[in-house]
């Protein structure tokens, strides 16, 4: 079999059919803090890499568009590292569905790292209710609250990444909203 095929995975689990072999990384944009999750080759397993810092003031790079801060950039690094085919950024909406500043924030976040990242696709998921699933899951593993906010953004992300993973299976396509690539200054 070959590294493309699309046999039967570790343990005997089915990779996603008709999608490259690639990692996928998920990411949970926070204003403090950016937990990063990635997965195998096949998109079967998500697992926690690291929390970022955020950083908040982005300044305008020559030529007039938006800089790669370090946050970007180590995202970036960790793409390039495990041969990412895709990142999925968490779209946080209100539980209605509706898009507020929060929403804006992880837009424009994701427009940045897809310029940064690319060929590797950037895609926005749905992650109502993530941080609070992984603040549930972390304190009935017996973690205090201050003793978890260091990892509970990693919790999300791989809540993103393997909610998107499970999509991928089960439709047999990319998940989510892709967020097109503008050439610098556009």
């Amino acid at each position: 079999m070959t590294a493309a095929s699309h046999g039967p995975g570790p343990g005997g689990a089915e990779a996603p059919r008709g999608l490259p072999r690639g990692a996928r990384l998920g990411v949970d944009v926070g204003k403090a803090r950016i937990g990063l999750a990635g997965s195998d080759p096949d998109g079967l397993v998500a697992t926690p890499v690291e929390t970022v810092p955020r950083v908040l003031d982005v300044p305008a790079g020559a030529d007039g568009s938006p800089a790669v801060t370090a946050d970007v950039a180590r995202i970036v690094a960790e793409a390039q590292e495990r041969f990412a085919a895709v990142v999925y950024v968490g779209l946080p909406r209100h539980l209605s569905g509706a898009e507020g500043a929060a929403t804006a924030d992880a837009r424009a976040f994701a427009l940045r790292l897809a310029a940064a990242v690319a060929p590797a696709e950037v895609r926005l998921v749905d992650e109502r209710m993530t941080t609070v699933t992984a603040h549930a899951q972390l304190r009935s593993a017996g973690r205090r609250t201050k003793t978890h906010r260091s990892v509970v953004d990693q919790a999300a992300a791989v809540i993103i990444l393997q909610s998107a993973l499970d999509v991928e299976r089960s439709a047999g396509e990319r998940a989510g909203e892709l967020v097109e690539q503008r050439p610098p200054g556009a």
